[in-house]
């Protein structure tokens, strides 16, 4: 069968456009049928190479940071909204002589136990899905153990600092107001 396409690399110190001159000159004189397209310098020929690998790596970067993003207002809210509705017990907690910071530390464990299992479940996810996941990962392991630790410690991480507010502020409850609410 007949080549369709052929590729030719052609080292050279000369200036490119001086180059395409000649290459084209010597196409002509082999076969003057032969259209010659796309002639480009090794520069360009590897930018086009990697620039749609590079927007999609910073597509699915974007989409990365947005989910985190998201998990870590959703923690949020529901940690707020688990904070607003406990007041009252919270609030008899510190009356009976818990400190701020155990009332602190319970509504973090709390926040960290649902981040921890929302964790552990997406690790099992990842390692169902090792096939779809092999055909887009290049230079890394698809359980790669330093990046599923960095990615854990991203997500527990996000999940403290969205537990933060909520439990600062459930540690600073007065218990007077508190036993008054509802």
């Amino acid at each position: 069968a007949p080549v369709e396409t052929l590729t030719a690399l052609i080292r050279s110190s000369a200036e490119p456009a001086a180059v395409q001159r000649a290459a084209r000159e010597a196409m002509r004189e082999l076969d003057a049928d032969l259209p010659l397209y796309r002639l480009s310098t090794m520069d360009q020929a590897r930018a086009g190479a990697v620039d749609q690998p590079r927007f999609y790596a910073m597509l699915l970067g974007a989409f990365a940071a947005l989910a985190l993003f998201l998990a870590a207002v959703g923690i949020y809210g529901v940690i707020s909204y688990s904070v607003s509705q406990r007041t009252r017990e919270l609030g008899i907690r510190l009356a009976l002589g818990a400190t701020a910071r155990a009332v602190l530390g319970l509504v973090l464990q709390h926040g960290l136990l649902l981040a921890g299992a929302g964790i552990a479940l997406g690790l099992v996810a990842s390692f169902a899905l090792t096939r779809v996941l092999r055909s887009l990962l290049f230079g890394v392991g698809v359980l790669d153990p330093l990046t599923l630790a960095t990615v854990c410690g991203v997500l527990a991480g996000a999940a403290v600092l969205a537990c933060w507010l909520p439990a600062r502020r459930a540690a600073r409850v007065d218990p007077l107001v508190a036993m008054k609410a509802e």
